[in-house]
């Protein structure tokens, strides 16, 4: 991230990044022109759309727009194929389907309505915000990072980097620990489930057709998709609540309260498969094309017992506001140092998922993010 002489010269460009948006690459342009052609601003109930909820709603496009990048991606190689999203169908990778299959049978489906679901936000969140009169966001600009070259792949240009992430799997224990809530304990480092896929730099998706054999380097490729499935929208189900905390308008907190909760079901989804991956009979699993590489079976020593439990995914109940309270299953965390949206765009940063992107684009990116924590009720 940049610092905070970047961050102001940024801001002061913002608009020229944002302005005429559009709903996907290739679609119609949407932008403040609609009101002024005679589409009537949608009902304000609750007061008027203020600046903070701008910021903020134009903060989640942003992230949404990312988040459909990416899901395209996935989408694409090991989803069902059909043409309901945009981009499909390319026929998809027969044996990375197959790979993403033995975690579970339906993750092709989930994969696709994942996807289909991330599109209906970013279009929805965008669409919202040309209502109002204000910028809808469009990255189109940024779409300069390479494809995977894999048989399925589509060859255009991405906002997102899947083929070297650094994936932190401390979501795992995070939801897993009746003791620890990083809302109350800032900078608290929870252990990783997965302790190599953490520390290197791999791919989620195939980046060749040499990558499909042998089978357990298809493997390994698929199981660090199922954990950043759940590390992507693990950020979603915070992020929603702590920007909700900060809207002044009633159907703006509406929108991120409609929204944040599927979030969260994607989460749960992929926890559940992500587990797959780390228990019998796939692991441990050592990748044979990278063997530092290693997924380990989270059920026996050295894990084992309720923090790395593969099939305990409803999250914990854990100290909440105070400890003076008893503990309570919640949504964690939701604070604006541990889940806001700054820290989204540092963790996605770390994650590698904008390798190679530009200057510019981390620029854009830090702006809008300082924005829409900046927010306050009534602002």
């Amino acid at each position: 991230m940049q610092d905070q002489i970047e961050k102001s010269s940024a801001r002061a460009n913002r608009r020229a990044f944002i302005k005429h948006g559009a709903l996907a690459a290739g679609g119609a342009a949407i932008g403040v022109g609609l009101l002024a052609k005679g589409s009537p601003a949608l009902a304000d109930p609750g007061g008027g759309v203020t600046k903070g909820d701008i910021a903020i709603l134009t903060f989640l496009a942003a992230v949404e727009t990312i988040e459909a990048d990416l899901w395209l991606q996935y989408a694409e190689l090991g989803g069902v194929q059909d043409s309901e999203i945009p981009g499909l169908p390319t026929g998809g990778s027969a044996a990375y389907t197959a790979a993403l299959n033995n975690l579970d049978a339906d993750m092709a489906q989930y994969i696709h309505d994942n996807t289909d679901d991330e599109f209906t936000h970013r279009d929805f969140l965008n669409a919202y915000l040309a209502s109002k009169g204000a910028d809808p966001v469009n990255l189109d600009q940024f779409r300069t990072l390479p494809s995977s070259r894999a048989t399925g792949a589509n060859q255009i240009g991405r906002l997102t980097n899947l083929m070297q992430l650094t994936v932190d799997t401390s979501w795992y224990t995070r939801y897993r620990s009746s003791a620890k809530n990083p809302d109350l304990q800032p900078g608290f480092r929870f252990p990783q489930a997965v302790p190599s896929l953490s520390s290197g730099q791999f791919p989620a998706i195939p980046i060749t057709d040499a990558d499909l054999h042998p089978s357990g380097h298809i493997q390994a490729i698929a199981n660090t998709a199922g954990f950043h499935f759940c590390f992507i929208e693990q950020g979603g189900s915070s992020l929603y609540p702590t920007l909700a905390l900060k809207v002044s308008n009633l159907e703006v907190l509406r929108i991120l309260l409609s929204i944040g909760p599927s979030e969260t079901s994607h989460f749960q989804t992929w926890h559940d498969k992500a587990g797959n991956a780390v228990s019998d009979p796939l692991a441990p699993l050592t990748d044979p094309s990278n063997p530092a590489l290693v997924f380990p079976n989270l059920n026996v020593a050295p894990f084992g017992g309720e923090q790395f439990q593969t099939n305990l995914i409803m999250p914990e109940p854990c100290p909440f506001l105070s400890r003076k309270l008893p503990a309570v299953s919640i949504i964690r965390p939701t604070s604006d140092e541990e889940g806001g949206a700054v820290a989204t765009v540092d963790a996605f940063t770390k994650d590698g998922l904008f390798i190679g992107q530009s200057n510019a684009f981390f620029e854009l990116l830090a702006d809008l993010a300082h924005d829409a924590d900046s927010a306050s009720r009534g602002d």
